[in-house]
C-alpha cells in the first residue's frame, strides 16, 4: 500500500509554540520572585537589558532565545486576533 500524501510541517506555528512556552516560563519564574511579571517583560522589550529578566529558573536565558521584535510582533497579532 503506498501513501501518497505530503506531510506539511508548519515550522512558524512550531516557532510560536516555543515562544508561547518560553514567555509562560519566564512569567512564572519573575512571579515566584516576587516581580510585577508584566512590568519586567515590557521594560525588557522596550530596553533589550536582559537585567529585567530574573535569572531564577534560567528566565533569563529562555527569554534571549527569542528576538525581541519577533516577541513584540507574535503580542500584538495575539492581541488584535491575527493568526496568521
Amino acid at each position: 500500500m503506498e501513501i501518497d500524501q505530503t506531510v506539511r510541517f508548519d515550522v512558524e506555528k512550531e516557532q510560536n509554540a516555543k515562544t508561547k512556552e518560553i514567555l509562560k516560563e519566564v512569567y512564572s519564574a519573575l512571579n515566584e520572585k516576587g516581580y510585577n511579571p508584566i512590568n519586567q517583560i515590557v521594560g525588557y522589550i522596550l530596553s533589550g537589558d536582559p537585567t529585567y529578566i530574573t535569572s531564577h529558573r534560567g528566565a533569563r536565558n529562555l527569554i534571549r532565545q527569542v528576538e525581541r521584535d519577533e516577541l513584540l510582533e507574535k503580542m500584538v497579532k495575539e492581541y488584535i486576533d491575527i493568526d496568521e
